[in-house]
């Protein structure tokens, strides 16, 4: 309806696949969606490349993509490191994967590595902003050089996001991009927890938490701006999924911090992003999904 008495105003126009405002103008054309949640989840024809793609969350990541039926393109500074992974990936719907070398800290390498997966693959469908590098030290010891430096990943994050966005633009195609935050850019990390096992605290750097609080309030503005662009963005926060490098007391000690009592494990986080990068989250821009076990219900 049409802002009419045959039905609600500012709703979509039943069947005809726009939006009207109370005025009867249209907002936003958008794409069709199959009703069934198991089409909406398939990701076949779907091109997904993920920054930190051999890490220990981007692995599960890329590995979620994969099996939706997503040719992935595996992203790390070694190229070498990028083919093997993309390599030992799934294939369920014969797709092939590939992987390329890219420094999300350095614009020419982001330019060039966006450019080697259009070479490789013809498009980009779909963006998992992922890598993250952070500079030690913190309360006592970061330097100015190392704060700043951790910074340098969202400057990456946001110049990747606008080459997805204006390759979906010329091509005339929708887009998504995921970007990973983290529990730790919504709330403060509890000292006591941190300093029993490292007196500087530099497991839980101040550094990092300003870069995730950054790229929750980023994702919003990228999602404001760019959905007339039919471009979703949105956040993919985790809590606690400790590597298993990760100090076994500090594990412990985090495990009292949260109501679930244990920490999260990789594969817990593939469900998440694949609503967000798949059409199951169509409606869906400018939020962040926090998977933490609890720890911020409290």
């Amino acid at each position: 309806a049409k802002g009419t008495d045959d039905g609600p105003k500012g709703v979509e126009a039943g069947g005809s696949g726009a939006f009207y405002g109370s005025q009867g103008e249209t907002w936003v054309d958008h794409p069709a969606v199959k009703p069934d949640l198991m089409s909406q989840l398939d990701m076949k024809g779907k091109v997904a490349l993920v920054t930190g793609g051999c890490g220990w969350l981007g692995s599960a990541f890329c590995l979620a993509l994969a099996e939706m039926g997503a040719i992935v393109v595996v992203t790390s500074r070694e190229v070498e490191r990028a083919e093997a992974q993309a390599a030992a990936l799934p294939t369920p719907s014969g797709q092939v994967h590939v992987g390329v070398a890219l420094n999300h800290l350095e614009e020419a390498s982001i330019e060039s590595g966006f450019a080697a997966a259009l070479a490789k693959c013809g498009k980009v469908d779909v963006l998992i902003n992922n890598g993250v590098s952070v500079a030690p030290g913190d309360i006592t010891t970061c330097t100015f050089e190392d704060f700043h430096k951790t910074q340098l990943n969202n400057t990456g994050l946001f110049i990747l996001g606008r080459y997805l966005r204006n390759h979906c633009v010329e091509r005339g195609s929708p887009g998504c991009i995921v970007n990973i935050g983290s529990m730790y850019g919504e709330v403060a990390s509890y000292p006591d927890t941190y300093t029993h096992t490292n007196p500087t605290g530099d497991a839980s750097p101040a550094s990092y938490h300003c870069l995730k609080g950054g790229t929750i309030h980023l994702t919003r503005h990228m999602a404001a701006y760019w959905a007339s662009d039919r471009i979703r963005v949105n956040c993919l926060s985790p809590g606690p999924f400790p590597s298993p490098k990760a100090p076994a007391q500090l594990v412990e000690r985090l495990e009292q911090k949260l109501p679930m009592k244990r920490m999260g494990t990789p594969t817990e986080l593939k469900g998440p992003l694949i609503l967000l990068a798949s059409d199951a989250g169509s409606f869906m821009t400018g939020c962040n999904i926090t998977v933490d076990g609890g720890w911020t219900a409290w």
